[in-house]
């Protein structure tokens, strides 16, 4: 995995600036730095390189195709490139090969079927740069999911480009100014949806996405180009599903997985795979052991707290598939040391909490390994998370029944609630007991009152929901409704739920976490699920094959059963966090106590300070707990010092 960072600039593109902006970039590219310079036309590419495949300096880039056409940068991997090597072969076009790289591959690849046919071959992960010396236009990519990272945008007469927005913020031109729109949805999600930054003029490239830009034509009213569509993708899926047999399918789905699985452990350095013992994890690794002579290496990261600690699960899988498995306890004290680098990690705010272990465990796999996969993607394809579930079974009820309920379950406060379920729990299987109860209880309390899909996902979605007005300027979120005004209104309730999130929550969030989190510690990570033949797959089933009486991900369940015992991770999905709640009640307090002063959010003039202090004062009473929204504003406070 690697970084890059570029500029078009009139007057304002030059060597020691290009430096400067990669030079922020190295975590993502320690192994060395590469520059391309063309100051006629004022177009400066820089890269940093983490080796992982083709280790000698056939690989370094940027990188110039044979005919001088393309000039590339380029931060990925595609898993298919030897049989695109094989098929430029085919093609009787003659090309001097001066490496192995897959980068080598897209190039020549260019000069034969152009830039997007060539990368809606492509079977992979990838962002990248590439000048047409020639025409004059820069192509900026992103692949289709979203996995890698790109910002881009004019500021003055410079258009800026990078991997990461703090390669960004170093051009002089770059003017620090913050987006109001994107403030807002932070504070309700937790993370700030694409194609926003933070800043006003910089922007996310779509996934799936290409964007031309001439540099004579300067316009904020940027043109895409999709290659690629998960909505069309869904679509033909949903609109001709499999017929064939169960059997067939949970085969069919398993020899996918070994496919994706076994191309994506191509690599010229070591390998591992986080195991945190649940499905979506716990079924790559399975299979990585399965195919792999030699125990594969496994990472966990556990807390002494009971209810966060999932590394208990992952040893005894772990021990049943004879991997080498590497499993540390964090102090809180040590999870707590990552908090003042987060800020600078991520670049922008971002509040998904689970950030915190996925850096430890990323620095945990560093130390043996440089690349690893996961199970990322899981849910989103397979109906893995709660909400789906619970949407079907929402609107089956009556809406005024619903709203009855509601008030009902308001009665009582998520404290009390915990407190009847520690009573009862006894009494519930095993398999369907939660955890944060009460919080759960009453996020569906706020859902029984609304009446339709598109209002209860934003509900479930929203950490901060607008009707709480902790914003002074609290602005409705355009892009997720018209995001939903292109999904067809005839989706079942499930199928929009997930589509929604794979278009929004899943690259914006989880993949960005990953990315960032990894990245920081110069660690590659790789996510099977993401092959677009999976996606392809997974669209084509009919629902029963992922949500079966009120069983979520049952398809990968059957898959499962054949390599690991049922009992070793059938139990209640646990996510992957930590103990907010009591850390900020106790050693967190001093430190949000700064970032939550009165006077100070006043004078930031962003957040309602009356309304946070009374969340931090309900939060430190044990009143109500109100971890999650007041870690939004923490982390916004937090990057909002820092920059």
């Amino acid at each position: 995995m690697c970084g890059f960072a570029g500029i078009i600039g009139n007057g304002s593109c030059e060597m020691s600036i290009l430096e400067n902006m990669i030079n922020t970039l190295h975590h993502r590219g320690p192994d060395s730095l590469g520059f391309w310079f063309d100051d006629t036309n004022q177009v400066g590419l820089s890269f940093a390189r983490l080796s992982i495949l083709d280790l000698s300096s056939a690989g370094s880039q940027p990188m110039k195709s044979n005919n001088g056409k393309y000039i590339i940068v380029y931060n990925g991997e595609v898993y298919n490139h030897l049989d695109l090597r094989n098929e430029i072969y085919n093609c009787n076009f003659s090309y001097n090969w001066k490496g192995h790289s897959d980068t080598e591959t897209l190039l020549a690849g260019f000069e034969i079927w152009g830039i997007e046919k060539t990368i809606q071959k492509t079977v992979g992960m990838f962002a990248f740069a590439v000048w047409n010396t020639e025409t004059k236009i820069l192509t900026l990519g992103r692949d289709r999911f979203g996995e890698k990272p790109l910002y881009y945008g004019w500021q003055g007469n410079t258009f800026l480009f990078a991997s990461e927005l703090k390669a960004i913020k170093k051009h002089p031109n770059f003017a620090s100014r913050i987006k109001t729109n994107s403030v807002s949805d932070f504070i309700q999600f937790g993370y700030i949806p694409a194609p926003n930054s933070i800043y006003e003029g910089i922007y996310k490239l779509m996934p799936g996405n290409l964007l031309k830009i001439d540099p004579t034509k300067k316009s904020e009213d940027f043109v895409l180009k999709p290659y690629w569509s998960l909505i069309g993708v869904a679509l033909k899926g949903i609109n001709k599903p499999f017929e064939s047999s169960e059997f067939e399918l949970i085969n069919q789905l398993e020899n996918l997985l070994v496919e994706s699985i076994n191309s994506q452990q191509i690599s010229d350095v070591s390998i591992g795979s986080f195991l945190s013992g649940g499905i979506d994890s716990s079924i790559i690794t399975a299979i990585m052991q399965s195919q792999s002579k030699n125990p594969i290496n496994t990472f966990t990261i556990g807390f002494e707290e009971d209810n966060y600690n999932e590394a208990k699960y992952a040893e005894k899988i772990a021990d049943y598939l004879k991997t080498d498995h590497t499993e540390y306890y964090v102090s809180s004290k040590e999870a707590q040391s990552v908090i003042p680098m987060l800020p600078n990690l991520y670049d922008e705010p971002f509040a998904d909490s689970s950030q915190i272990p996925t850096y430890l465990v990323s620095k945990l796999a560093k130390k043996n390994v440089t690349v690893c996969l996961s199970g990322d993607a899981g849910d989103e394809l397979f109906g893995g998370y709660n909400r789906y579930i619970w949407a079907q079974k929402f609107l089956k009820i009556p809406y005024p029944l619903r709203k009855i309920s509601s008030s009902v379950i308001n009665i009582f406060s998520p404290e009390e609630w915990d407190k009847i379920y520690e009573i009862t729990k006894h009494f519930i299987p095993q398999k369907i007991r939660l955890t944060s109860p009460g919080n759960k209880v009453h996020k569906l309390a706020g859902i029984l009152s609304i009446n339709t899909i598109n209002e209860i996902y934003t509900q479930l979605v929203s950490i901060c929901p607008k009707s709480e007005n902790l914003l002074i300027n609290d602005i409705d979120n355009v892009n997720l409704k018209k995001m939903w005004e292109t999904i067809p209104a005839n989706l079942s309730p499930e199928n929009k739920m997930m589509l929604i999130d794979s278009l929004t929550y899943l690259p914006d969030d989880i993949l960005c976490k990953v990315d960032r989190a990894a990245m920081g510690v110069s660690l590659e990570t790789r996510a099977p699920f993401l092959d677009h033949r999976l996606a392809d797959f997974a669209w084509q089933l009919p629902m029963k094959y992922k949500i079966r009486d009120g069983q979520n991900k049952w398809i990968l369940r059957q898959i499962l059963y054949k390599y690991i015992p049922k009992d070793l991770f059938e139990r209640p999905k646990m996510g992957f966090g930590i103990p907010l709640d009591s850390w900020l009640r106790g050693p967190l307090r001093e430190w949000a106590e700064e970032l939550l002063d009165e006077s100070k959010i006043e004078k930031d003039g962003y957040l309602n300070p009356k309304k946070v202090r009374q969340k931090w004062e309900e939060h430190l009473t044990e009143k109500k707990n109100w971890q999650h929204q007041l870690w939004n504003i923490l982390m916004f406070q937090s990057w909002l010092n820092k920059n």
